[in-house]
């Protein structure tokens, strides 16, 4: 599973997700991508069930990018605790995804089974997601 090497500070404020993604937004890397519709909280182990789910079915063929990293420690006190005595301890780590944000590429296998792959990565994802394809050069001027 991804976690970071080390870390500023063990524990980190909720934050907020307004907005959409300004960075990692066009698929960079491979030919096809998942792109995020809203906003949410990955974790490490839902990345790692997608990531899992397009190599198998991809059978080794192609390659697969994670453009995500889970750099947010979330904490959880124990069960049962009474209230207050402060923040509980880091329990595991999150990516923060914000819509449009491309979160798996794929390059090297013909498009009907990308889609396929990207699929049933999508089931092991807590959000809405699209299939997206890279933008050729000439495209970007029609439009």
């Amino acid at each position: 599973m991804l976690i970071p090497k080390r870390v500023k500070y063990r524990k980190v404020q909720r934050g907020r997700m307004k907005g959409k993604a300004i960075r990692g937004s066009q698929v960079s890397s491979g030919e096809y991508g998942l792109q995020a519709l809203e906003p949410g909280w990955i974790t490490a182990s839902q990345i790692e069930a997608a990531r899992v789910a397009m190599t198998r079915f991809i059978k080794r063929g192609g390659q697969v990018w994670v453009k995500i990293f889970p750099d947010k420690p979330v904490t959880k006190k124990p069960a049962e605790v009474r209230m207050g005595s402060g923040k509980g301890a880091p329990d595991h780590w999150v990516a923060v995804v914000r819509p449009g944000r491309v979160m798996f590429e794929i390059a090297g296998v013909p498009e009907n089974l990308a889609k396929e792959a990207m699929r049933l990565a999508a089931h092991k994802l807590p959000i809405k997601t699209k299939f997206v394809m890279k933008e050729k050069a000439g495209d970007a001027n029609e439009s």
